[in-house]
């Protein structure tokens, strides 16, 4: 029996597999055969496979564009585009066309075919045309939640003319195709000549469009004028502290949770009795929707010599939240103090990267990331480590007792990803997840939350397999639950960034608020949802990490940030051993762990692990947890946000005392306490 149980497990999860290849290459395999009917038909020839397969060509390249975009921009990449592609289609048309002709190929076909280059001809113009309107509404300085009106920016251009150019070929080339397609069935070279004409007026008219957003009185505002918007702004919001933040598309999470600390700085009276002005400020333009929801002022500001204007502003202190290549570039400001607030502390080398000591202070958690930059030895002076706590933690509530009998052991487990190096302790997902996974699924009394990091995979295949075989095994433990959408404000489909900074203008008073309301609400209802004993994949477009946390009785974790965070609500949690490091020196080189139950990768110790979570008496770890809680996060008196606010608040103090002193980039030497000497 066993064998014939092992077949057939092994069958219903080959029928997904085959499923998978067949949606990824089945529009691959049906382009080919279309277009192989299509030069059989020209060659045989025999107009009714002609027909259908430039027929079925068709749809298979509206189902590319609707369904298979990923496999559309591979054939892209090969060289296989869709204007290759409808060239081709119309070629084999135009060369069945004249085998089908009885007395041969004759001269009356020349100009169908110089009507088809007239065709291409104008997509290439429309092609450029669209490169020079996106150049000229590229702005210098890209803004949310920032009333732009002044500059008197215009909507883009329709999105099928600047924003689809395969489908805008398709549409506008549908004519000629089957123009020709019904001459070759027909015989009647009317059709063919109509179908030319129409996609020619078609083409033309698209140009004509893309040609009118290029007129002195719809092109937006050049450089100059947007620059000299931009410093006006500066000078009338007069920033005081700002969140600097570069990255790729993954990364949005590490800006996203310092938006609530920092637009927590603007209640807070600071010298002079007034609150902080934040301001974010980005540098890839794609950030500015990948950007959590925030009422806070954003500037996106790619160019570094359009950066350097900040140098001008009142801005005195720049928070960092990340490391990255063009952090070197607003260093160079001198007028700024800067600090590294990072996004996130854990035992691992990454927590105490040299480059820190490039920043003015280092801000922290609690004394073990002081004591982690001293024994890293990594440049970073003890009297500029400034312990803040982590004033993002407010949302995690504290430790309430076992569950309640009856009420299963809801456990999170939320690995870290693989890092930038090999070290196999980075990850427990390619070693240990599986079986931590198949452990906890084994018992009955527990509920099953598997939440991997975001970049799980993107660095080692391994870890990218494992994640989606875990996946497959959490997920077969109930029906989906899905998560309410989100009401987002809703952009054209053919806004491009200029419209979009039009359209992202000041916010009305209370969105932010509202936004919190409704995630909180989406939240909610997503656990509502799902039932109590149902397992989870709880993803980006799940709930929060923090809510996450508030659902569980226990985490599973690695060195990571993600164990410092939990400790601010006092429950277990467990660390898993993937490095091939024994207990002692596992503990030993890395503190966190103290607190923590660790697991070796076969998984042995989670029956036990469960038993202490049930059985508080059987948790002996209580008290260390509560001792590293503090070492990690510092004490909660004074409250992290207000240990925050006075860091912000110092260190405004140092460049403006650095700025009384040293003459500023226009030789004054009036230097202001930044956006406060009213």
């Amino acid at each position: 029996m066993r064998p014939l149980a092992r077949l057939r497990r092994t069958g219903r999860r080959s029928r997904p597999r085959r499923f998978g290849r067949l949606r990824r290459f089945g529009p691959l395999a049906a382009l080919g055969v279309a277009f192989a009917g299509q030069v059989a038909g020209a060659v045989g020839p025999d107009a009714g496979l002609l027909a259908a397969s430039t027929a079925g060509g068709l749809g298979v390249e509206a189902l590319l564009h609707h369904r298979h975009r990923r496999l559309s921009r591979v054939l892209s990449k090969a060289r296989a585009n869709v204007m290759v592609r409808h060239l081709i289609r119309d070629l084999l048309l135009v060369a069945g066309l004249m085998n089908l002709e009885p007395q041969g190929p004759g001269r009356h076909y020349l100009p169908l075919c110089y009507g088809l280059l007239l065709c291409y001809a104008l997509y290439f113009a429309c092609q450029g045309a669209v490169a020079k309107v996106r150049r000229s509404r590229a702005l210098p300085v890209l803004t949310r939640n920032i009333d732009a009106s002044a500059l008197r920016l215009r909507p883009a251009p329709p999105a099928l003319l600047a924003r689809r150019p395969g489908v805008r070929l398709l549409a506008t080339g549908l004519p000629a195709t089957s123009g020709l397609t019904a001459t070759a069935l027909t015989g009647d070279g009317r059709w063919a000549g109509a179908g030319v004409a129409l996609s020619v007026l078609l083409a033309g008219a698209g140009l004509a469009v893309l040609l009118a957003w290029l007129l002195p009185g719809r092109r937006p505002p050049g450089e100059a004028e947007v620059l000299a918007w931009f410093d006006a702004w500066l000078a009338a919001y007069r920033p005081t502290v700002g969140m600097y933040f570069s990255g790729g598309t993954s990364s949005a999470y590490q800006a996203d949770m310092w938006l609530e600390p920092l637009a927590g700085l603007g209640g807070r009276a600071g010298l002079g009795g007034r609150g902080e002005r934040p301001v974010i400020v980005l540098r890839e333009r794609f950030m500015l929707q990948k950007l959590g929801p925030t009422d806070l002022p954003v500037v996106c500001v790619p160019k570094v010599a359009h950066l350097m204007r900040l140098e001008h502003s009142t801005l005195g202190v720049l928070l960092h939240p990340a490391n990255s290549g063009k952090t070197s570039q607003v260093l160079r400001i001198p007028s700024i103090k800067h600090a590294f607030v990072n996004h996130g502390e854990s035992d691992k080398l990454s927590s105490c990267n040299p480059y820190a000591k490039a920043y003015d202070e280092v801000w922290v958690a609690g004394p073990a990331a002081r004591e982690r930059y001293a024994r890293a030895e990594v440049g970073v002076d003890d009297r500029d480590v400034v312990e803040i706590g982590r004033p993002q933690l407010a949302p995690i509530e504290a430790h309430a007792g076992p569950p309640a009998a009856g009420r299963p052991v809801t456990v999170l487990y939320a690995p870290t990803w693989e890092g930038w190096t090999d070290d196999p302790g980075n990850t427990s997902v390619i070693l240990a997840g599986e079986n931590l996974v198949r452990a906890l699924l084994a018992d009955p009394g527990v509920r099953l939350l598997y939440r991997p990091h975001p970049m799980t995979g993107s660095v080692d295949p391994r870890a990218a397999a494992a994640d989606a075989r875990i996946r497959r095994m959490v997920g077969g433990g109930g029906t989906a639950v899905a998560m309410p959408a989100r009401t987002r404000r809703a952009f054209p489909a053919r806004a491009d960034g200029a419209e979009r900074m039009l359209l992202q203008g000041a916010p009305e008073p209370g969105r932010a608020a509202a936004v919190a309301a409704e995630e909180a609400a989406r939240e909610a209802a997503y656990w509502a949802g799902l039932g109590p004993r149902e397992h989870r994949v709880v993803t980006g477009a799940g709930p929060s990490l923090y809510s996450c946390f508030n659902r569980a009785d226990l985490l599973i974790s690695d060195v990571s940030s993600v164990v410092s965070d939990f400790l601010a609500s006092g429950k277990p949690y467990a660390v898993a051993n993937t490095g091939g490091l024994s207990e002692d020196e596992f503990r030993a080189v890395f503190p966190t762990v103290r607190a923590a139950t660790v697991l070796t990768p076969d998984a042995r110790g989670v029956p036990a692990l469960l038993e202490a979570v049930r059985d508080p008496s059987k948790d002996r770890l209580a008290g260390v947890r509560a001792e590293l809680k503090e070492q990690l996060l510092g004490p909660a008196d004074p409250p992290s946000p207000a240990r925050f606010a006075a860091a912000v608040e110092a260190l405004g103090a140092r460049a403006a005392a650095r700025g009384a002193r040293v003459p500023g980039p226009r030789g004054e030497t009036a230097v202001r306490v930044p956006g406060r000497d009213g």
